[in-house]
């Protein structure tokens, strides 16, 4: 048996509020939300990652996303929402079982978004040129 809560979720050896299920996709609700409602929407395969996920199983969490998005919305009158993925340490990754974050958002939540900077002169010409040169 592995360590992963998220797998223990899966196999229901940890209990969660679980909101949708089907054969390949569980979404529950976070047990620390950002706002009421956040939710978890996981594989039940374990994958550590996005870089380490199938792209067959990453087409099933984005439809399990877009089928259960509209229904936090309205189950909790949210606005929007915010769709977010943490990919290791440094962005925040805690649980290393590949999860989709699906935050609602109110009008008057008082969530920040992210600050934006600028580039230096000529800096945003040779960062994209160094990022292409790893696509492969």
């Amino acid at each position: 048996m592995t360590d992963c809560i998220f797998c223990k979720i899966v196999v229901g050896d940890v209990p969660a509020e679980k909101i949708y299920e089907d054969d390949k996709v569980v979404a529950f609700l976070d047990i620390s939300p950002i706002t009421k409602g956040h939710t978890l929407v996981i594989p039940k395969q374990h994958f550590k990652d996005i870089l380490d996920t199938p792209d067959e199983v990453l087409a099933d969490l984005i439809s399990a996303v877009k089928k259960i998005a509209p229904s936090i919305k309205r189950g909790v009158g949210a606005d929007g929402f915010n769709l977010g993925v943490n990919n290791g340490a440094a962005a925040g990754q805690v649980v290393y079982h590949l999860h989709f974050h699906i935050i609602p958002r109110f009008e008057y939540d008082n969530l920040k978004m992210w600050e934006g900077s600028s580039y230096a002169e000529g800096e945003m010409e040779d960062v994209g040129k160094k990022i292409r040169s790893y696509l492969q």
